[in-house]
């Protein structure tokens, strides 16, 4: 088997992997996933918001998850990792959820999208994006946008700082696509540049402003004849 082969099978494999662990993972939180193979095995890392969920009463539900991965997709002794989220609200993957969420609940789609991107900037991000694409309002399909923000879509900046994430709202009318783009608080953008050593110019003092009554007028000395 070629190396291109093999790369593809790999990529299909984690897509379908990720995929398979976010359904088995909604209840609780799917907020990221992360495959690195060691020597030791396949070391798979789940970000969620509430993990005791997906560990289930003394790890019971986690082994079982690991007996199905290693049946299913033939990994390599895998072993299952779960974080929990500290910032739900600046995690891209798990405000899509939540605001397909909401969309599924009856929310009228503006009032869900400002309401998502609200809450991204009081969380601290400096930039967040909201997309969604299907049919919102009748038959025929549309994108809208809400921005507020910084948002980077091209070049290294969008690798080290952007978080994006994906969810689909299942509707009557159809199938919403939510895309959420957020920039981390910790983001430093190329443009920003900070000079070491260089001291800030002294302030001059300002002349003091001297408030009073007016002058007098110039009179006029007119001299007898």
């Amino acid at each position: 088997m070629s190396s291109e082969r093999k790369v593809i099978q790999e990529r299909m494999r984690r897509v379908l992997l990720k995929d398979f662990l976010v359904r088995e993972s909604a209840r609780a939180g799917f907020g990221g996933l992360d495959i690195v193979r060691t020597p030791m095995g396949t070391r798979v890392t789940l970000v969620c918001e509430r993990p005791g969920i997906l560990i289930g009463h003394r790890g019971e539900l986690i082994k079982r998850l690991t007996e199905d991965i290693q049946a299913r997709f033939a990994l390599d002794n895998p072993q299952i990792e779960v974080q929990e989220e500290r910032q739900p609200s600046l995690n891209a993957q798990l405000m899509s959820e939540k605001l397909a969420s909401t969309l599924e609940r009856g929310w009228h789609f503006r009032r869900a999208g400002h309401s998502t991107v609200r809450r991204i900037m009081e969380a601290g991000a400096r930039g967040c994006q909201v997309i969604l694409s299907g049919k919102l309002t009748g038959e025929r399909h549309r994108t809208e946008r809400f921005k507020a923000g910084t948002i980077k879509y091209c070049g290294e900046a969008v690798h080290l700082w952007m978080d994006k994430g994906f969810y689909q709202a299942r509707l009557k009318p159809g199938v919403i696509g939510v895309n959420v783009w957020i920039m981390r608080p910790t983001a430093k953008l190329p443009d920003e540049i900070v000079v070491k050593g260089a001291t800030p110019a002294p302030a001059v003092p300002e002349a003091p402003v001297v408030v009073g009554p007016p002058p007098p007028p110039d009179r006029e000395v007119v001299e007898a004849a």
